[in-house]
C-alpha cells in the first residue's frame, strides 16, 4: 500500500477547490472524508447529492484547533472544553448547538452541530490554508464502507470529487466518537476512535450510551458500513460451522475467523484472521470488508469482539454492517 504525504502546492490547489465551491477528499486519523466549505450552502448540498446521502443525515464540521470552536457553536459548556482540551486533535465529535454561521443543510435541520479537530497533519494543513470549516463525512456512497485510503475514494466515487488528498491510510480506521454535550450529562451517541473508557477517565463519572437519541448523528441508520456480501454474525464458536454450512449451501463465504480461532482450517472462498489487537482490528475493519467484496464473496460470516474499548467500535461497526439482517 502506497504511503502518500500531499504536497503543500496540492494543498494549496484543495483550499482553493474548497473556496471555489468543489468537493475535496480529504485524509484524517479515522476515515478519507468528503469535504466542502461548511458555510457553502450549495456546496454541502452537493456532498448528499454525490454520496446520495439523505438530506436529514447531519455531517461533521471539521475545524482547525479547539480554539476555533467558539467560532462555529452557540455556547460551550464547561464538560464540552474539557473533553476538547483533551482529545483534539483526535477521533472525538462533540454535538452543540449550532452558530448562525453554519447552515442548516450542514445539520441536516437540526439546531446542534457536530464538530471536532482531526488528528491528521494533512487534514490540519488543509484547514489552515483553507481558514475556514470543512464539513467532510466519509467519502463513500451512503451506507457503504468508508474509506480508508485514496484509493479507496477513487474507486468509489470516481470523478465526482474535483480534487483528492492522499494523506496514506488511516491510523484509526474507524470514525470519530460521537458525545452529545448539549445536556445536563454528556452520552456517547456513536462509539469510536476514543473509548467509553477514556471518556469515563476524564470525566471521572459513568458516561451513557442511549440506544436511541433525539439528536441524528452520522452512523444511525439501520443498515451502515456496509460491503455488497451479506454481513452474517454469529458467536465465535460457531463461526467455522456457519460459514462451512453456508459455502456447502452455493454461497462464496468470505470468513472473519476470532482470535480464539487463530489456525483453524475452514472450508470457504476467503478467509481472514482477524488481528488480536482491537486497535490494529479497528484500523483494518473496512479494507478486510473492502478486500472480501473483490474477492467475488457474497456472503460475509463474522463474530462480536468484546465490547470495551476499541472493540464497542468495531461491534457497532459489524452490527451496522450486517443491519437488520443479522442473526445476532
Amino acid at each position: 500500500m502506497t504511503r502518500v504525504t500531499a504536497t503543500t502546492t496540492d494543498i494549496e490547489t484543495a483550499a482553493g477547490v474548497l473556496r471555489a465551491g468543489g468537493l475535496v477528499a480529504l485524509p484524517t486519523e479515522t476515515v478519507y472524508g468528503l469535504g466542502a466549505n461548511a458555510e457553502d450552502s450549495a456546496a454541502v448540498a452537493r456532498i448528499f447529492q454525490v454520496k446520495g446521502r439523505p438530506p436529514s443525515h447531519p455531517l461533521i464540521v471539521h475545524i482547525g484547533g479547539a480554539d476555533h470552536l467558539d467560532d462555529w457553536v452557540a455556547e460551550v459548556p464547561a464538560t464540552a472544553r474539557l473533553l476538547a482540551g483533551h482529545f483534539w486533535p483526535g477521533p472525538l465529535t462533540l454535538v452543540l448547538r449550532r452558530d448562525r454561521r453554519v447552515p442548516l443543510e450542514a445539520t441536516g435541520g437540526l439546531e446542534t452541530v457536530a464538530v471536532r479537530v482531526p488528528d491528521h497533519p494533512v487534514a490540519l494543513a488543509l484547514l489552515s490554508a483553507f481558514g475556514g470549516g470543512v464539513t467532510a463525512p466519509s467519502a463513500n456512497r451512503f451506507g457503504s464502507v468508508s474509506p480508508t485510503t485514496a484509493d479507496h475514494v477513487r474507486a468509489e466515487l470516481g470523478d465526482a470529487v474535483d480534487f483528492v488528498l492522499n494523506g496514506g491510510p488511516c491510523s484509526v480506521g474507524v470514525e470519530s466518537t460521537i458525545v452529545d454535550v448539549t445536556g445536563e450529562t454528556p452520552s456517547i451517541l456513536r462509539p469510536g476512535g476514543v473509548t467509553r473508557e477514556d471518556l469515563e477517565a476524564v470525566l471521572g463519572c459513568p458516561i451513557e450510551m442511549p440506544s436511541t437519541s433525539h439528536v441524528r448523528v452520522p452512523g444511525q441508520h439501520p443498515s451502515h458500513y456496509a460491503p455488497s456480501a451479506r454481513v452474517v454474525l454469529v458467536e465465535p464458536e460457531k463461526v467455522v460451522d456457519e460459514a462451512q454450512r453456508a459455502q456447502e449451501q452455493g454461497h462464496q463465504v468470505g470468513v472473519l475467523l476470532p482470535p480464539s480461532l487463530a489456525g483453524t482450517p475452514v472450508k470457504a472462498h476467503a478467509v481472514v484472521a482477524v488481528p488480536a489487537s482491537m486497535a490494529e482490528y479497528a484500523r483494518e475493519l473496512y479494507g478486510i470488508l473492502r478486500e472480501l467484496d473483490q474477492r467475488g464473496c457474497d456472503l460475509i460470516v463474522a463474530s462480536l469482539p468484546v465490547e470495551e474499548g476499541l472493540g464497542l467500535a468495531i461491534a457497532n461497526r459489524l452490527r451496522r454492517a450486517a443491519g437488520p439482517r443479522s442473526s445476532q
